[in-house]
């Protein structure tokens, strides 16, 4: 991990100049913290660390550079949350790979990271490392989907085992804001490489929250919807 004041860059291969991409930039949020990860973007992953307690918990966007509704709303939690008092500890991810949101792609180095956590050296294993080394308890990894595609609605993607709390933490976000949990028998049942299932399988309790977006674009609400995924992930933890 490199240093860079109070942000973290997990990777130096994963730059991008985030200028570069006019739909992303129209939304980022008037706020120094919010500009500080925007630049650092260009030298990595960067990575946010809010509050020093118990419980530590995870929340990561944009690892489908072209999917931009999550990637501002963690920008806007990381506004709102920065220098605040919160029970714990969260650490925020708001593009896992500066140079696909750039781009408005999908892949890095032509590979879908979403299928590559398992994979030594991807940007995705390394942030299923760094929860490990940093004793996180949960992660949410926050996606767009757009109409008429998998899954095509709003959405949150669990498991029931082998970490059940999965499940528990997809059915209070969806019950409260009324959409759809997508819940699997076993994590990786229907595919491997996810943050989410390869959580799941190492034990930290993990949950994949998609919005309804265009891709390369912030579709009406589905920042705001996203932005309220986050915040109930961090009330179920008592976080806020």
């Amino acid at each position: 991990m490199v240093h860079k004041d109070n942000i973290i860059i997990l990777s130096d291969k994963t730059g991008g100049i985030l200028d570069k991409n006019k739909n992303f930039m129209a939304y980022v949020p008037d706020a120094d913290i919010c500009n500080q990860l925007v630049d650092s973007a260009q030298y990595g992953t960067p990575m946010l660390k809010i509050g020093c307690s118990s419980p530590k918990i995870m929340i990561s966007a944009g690892v489908h550079g072209n999917e931009l509704p999550a990637q501002i709303a963690a920008l806007t939690l990381i506004k709102e949350l920065y220098d605040k008092n919160i029970n714990g500890t969260v650490y925020i991810i708001p593009f896992t790979i500066p140079t696909a949101t750039m781009e408005n792609s999908r892949r890095f180095n032509g590979f879908d990271m979403n299928r590559s956590a398992s994979k030594e050296g991807s940007i995705t294993n390394k942030i299923l490392n760094t929860m490990d080394n940093l004793s996180i308890v949960a992660v949410a990894d926050f996606h767009s989907t757009k109409p008429r595609s998998n899954p095509g609605i709003e959405s949150v993607f669990c498991s029931k085992s082998p970490c059940a709390e999965s499940y528990f933490i997809a059915k209070y976000i969806t019950n409260i804001m009324s959409s759809k949990i997508i819940c699997h028998p076993i994590a990786g049942f229907l595919y491997s490489g996810a943050i989410e299932d390869e959580s799941n399988n190492r034990g930290i309790a993990a949950v994949t929250c998609e919005v309804l977006s265009e891709n390369c674009v912030i579709t009406k609400g589905s920042l705001e919807r996203s932005y309220l995924q986050m915040i109930y992930y961090l009330k179920y933890f008592g976080i806020i």
